[in-house]
C-alpha cells in the first residue's frame, strides 16, 4: 500500500489537533509521533511512502516535521486537509506561546521543571520506537544498513545542516550504485495532490517573496515584520533550534525585544507540544514596536512557515513524478536508509543527551519505549506517565 486518498478535513484535523496538543519533544521526535499515527495506527501510508516524504522535507528549507504533517493532510484530503493539517498541529503551542508573551504562564519552579524533563524523556522512547520501526522496514539488506551507517558518519564529519544534506545526497549516490532492482520499477500510482502548473506557481511565489519582501520592508512595520520572519523560515534546512540565530537576528538586532525575552521565551518553547516554529507567535506577541499582541504574533507565525510550505508545494508534483522511474527508486532506497542514520544520530544527540542524566533517567526513558513497542501503549499514555514522573521527581 502506498497512500490511502481518501478522507475529510474534519477527520485530519482531529488526528492532527491531538498530535498538536501531545506531540512533545521538538521535530525528530515529531517525526516518531506521525510515524506512529498515520503508519502504524491509521494506515494511511506505509514505511517507504513515509520515507519519502521525510526524505523529501529534509532536502527542503523550512520546519521539517510541520511540512510532512502539510503533505500528510494534502495528500489525504486535499488543499483543506492540508490547512487542516498545519492548523491542528500549530494552533495549540502557538497559542500558548502568544499566552506566554503576554504574561499569562511562566515556566519555573521545580514542579514545571521536573515535568519538562519528564517529556523530554517522552522524546527518547517516541525517538528509539520510530529509528527502530524505520529501520527494519528501510534498512532490510547490508547495503542499506551500510549506508545508514555512512550517513551517521557523515553526519558526524560534517555536522549542523551540511552534515545532514550531506548524509541525504551520500544515500542517494550509494543508492544509484547499490541498490538496483530487477523488475520493471512499476509502483502503486500515488499521484501528486496539485499539479506541476501550480507546483510552479508557487516556486515563484517563494522566490517573488524572497526578493521583494525586502525591497518592502521600509513601507510599514507590518510588511518589515513578515519579512524578517519569512526569510528566517526561507533559509533554515530542518527547522527547529536552527533557526535561532536568524530569529535572534531579525527582532533582538532590530530593537524588537531584549535578550532576556528572547531566552525566557525560547525556555518557555521547550515544553511546548508542536512545532518549535511557534516560538515566532511569542517574538511577533511579545515585540515592543506594533504591530505586537495577537496581530504581531499573527504576522510572525504565518510568515515563518508559509516559505517552507510553498517550497514543498512546489516540489510535490515533481517528487512523485520521479517515484515510478526505476533510477528514481534507487535513489530513494539509498535516501530513505540515509534517513534512518540521521534519525539513529538525532536519538543521540541531541535527544538522548539532553533528556538523559542519570540512571533513573535512562530507566524511565526504557520504561517509556518499552511501553510503546511491546506493550503498545498510546503514546499519550506515555506522555501523560512521565510527565507525572518527572514532575514528582522534580519536587523531591
Amino acid at each position: 500500500m502506498g497512500v490511502e486518498k481518501t478522507g475529510s478535513a474534519g477527520e485530519v484535523f482531529g488526528a492532527f489537533l491531538k498530535l498538536g496538543l501531545t506531540s512533545f519533544g521538538g521535530p525528530i521526535a515529531h517525526l516518531g509521533y506521525f510515524r506512529d499515527e498515520f503508519v502504524t495506527r491509521r494506515g494511511w501510508f506505509d514505511d517507504k511512502a513515509y520515507g519519502d516524504l521525510v526524505a523529501l522535507c529534509q532536502f527542503l528549507p523550512g520546519p521539517a516535521s510541520s511540512q510532512v504533517g502539510f503533505a500528510i493532510g494534502l495528500m489525504r484530503a486535499g488543499p483543506l486537509g492540508a490547512a487542516a493539517a498545519w492548523i491542528g498541529f500549530t494552533l495549540p503551542s502557538a497559542l500558548l506561546m502568544v499566552a506566554v508573551a503576554l504574561g499569562a504562564a511562566a515556566l519555573d519552579g521545580d514542579l514545571a521543571q521536573g515535568i519538562l524533563h519528564g517529556l523530554k524523556l517522552v522524546a527518547v522512547a517516541v525517538v528509539a520506537q520510530a529509528v527502530l520501526g524505520m529501520a527494519k522496514s528501510l534498512t532490510p539488506d547490508r547495503a542499506r544498513a551500510g549506508i545508514a551507517v555512512l550517513a551517521v558518519l557523515a553526519m558526524v564529519a560534517f555536522g549542523g545542516v551540511l552534515g545532514q544534506v550531506s548524509a541525504i545526497v551520500l544515500g542517494v549516490a550509494l543508492g544509484l550504485a547499490l541498490c538496483q532492482e530487477k523488475g520493471n520499477g512499476a509502483v502503486p500510482e500515488a499521484k501528486a495532490p496539485v499539479s506541476r502548473g501550480f507546483g510552479i506557481f508557487a516556486l515563484l511565489l517563494f522566490i517573488g517573496l524572497l526578493v521583494a519582501l525586502p525591497l518592502l520592508a521600509g513601507v510599514n512595520p507590518a510588511l518589515a515584520l513578515f519579512d524578517a520572519f519569512y526569510r528566517a523560515g526561507a533559509l533554515v534546512f530542518g527547522g527547529g533550534h536552527v533557526v535561532l540565530p536568524l530569529l535572534e537576528a531579525g527582532t533582538v538586532g532590530r530593537g524588537l525585544l531584549s535578550d532576556s525575552t528572547f531566552l525566557a521565551g525560547y525556555g518557555a518553547a521547550q515544553a511546548m507540544p508542536g512545532p518549535l516554529f511557534t516560538f515566532a507567535a511569542y517574538l511577533g506577541a511579545a515585540s515592543s514596536v506594533p504591530p505586537n499582541g495577537i496581530w504581531g504574533a499573527a504576522i510572525a507565525l504565518v510568515a515563518i512557515f508559509l516559505p517552507g510550505l510553498l517550497i514543498l508545494v512546489a516540489a510535490l508534483p515533481f517528487w512523485h513524478g520521479l517515484r515510478g522511474n526505476p533510477f528514481a527508486q534507487a535513489a530513494m532506497r539509498g535516501a530513505n536508509a540515509a534517513v534512518v542514520g540521521v534519525l539513529a544520530l538525532a536519538l543521540y544527540d541531541p535527544v538522548f543527551t539532553s533528556a538523559v542524566l542519570s540512571p533513573l533517567d535512562f530507566a524511565l526513558a526504557l520504561a517509556g519505549f518499552v511501553a510503546l513497542v511491546s506493550w503498545k501503549l498510546p503514546p499519550l499514555w506515555v506522555v501523560a506517565a512521565l510527565a507525572a514522573v518527572g514532575g514528582v521527581v522534580g519536587v523531591l
